[in-house]
């Protein structure tokens, strides 16, 4: 068995996912929409802009994770927006199942710990 073949079976069927079809359909819907399109987009730099703070150490206000929260509500108010958002939640779970069967496979390298 090789594993970067089998990698590259799962990198295949997650392209093909549900997930994936979803989130390229949303997008296509929001980038019809200039004003979806730029709402999203705003949302996306503040968004990196946080996390890069946050990486940085500089941990964000109480009011800027609260003003954040306001935004995303408003954006999922938009039905392509909200599409676009819960494809990539469920795809985001995907990942992490996939990334938590691994880690427990390999669980027996360390004495049962947790990796």
């Amino acid at each position: 068995m090789n594993i970067y073949d089998k990698t590259n079976e799962l990198a295949k069927a997650l392209k093909e996912c549900q997930e994936v079809k979803d989130i390229k359909s949303a997008m296509s819907l929001i980038e019809q929409d200039l004003e979806s399109k730029r709402m999203l987009e705003d949302f996306r730099k503040r968004q990196m802009e946080i996390q890069q703070r946050m990486m940085s150490g500089d941990m964000p206000s109480q009011d800027e994770m609260e003003q954040m929260e306001k935004l995303f509500d408003v954006l999922s108010l938009n039905l392509n927006i909200r599409r676009l958002f819960d494809a990539e939640r469920r795809l985001s779970t995907i990942i992490e199942d996939i990334n938590k069967t691994i880690s427990d496979s390999l669980q027996d390298l360390y004495g049962g710990q947790s990796l």
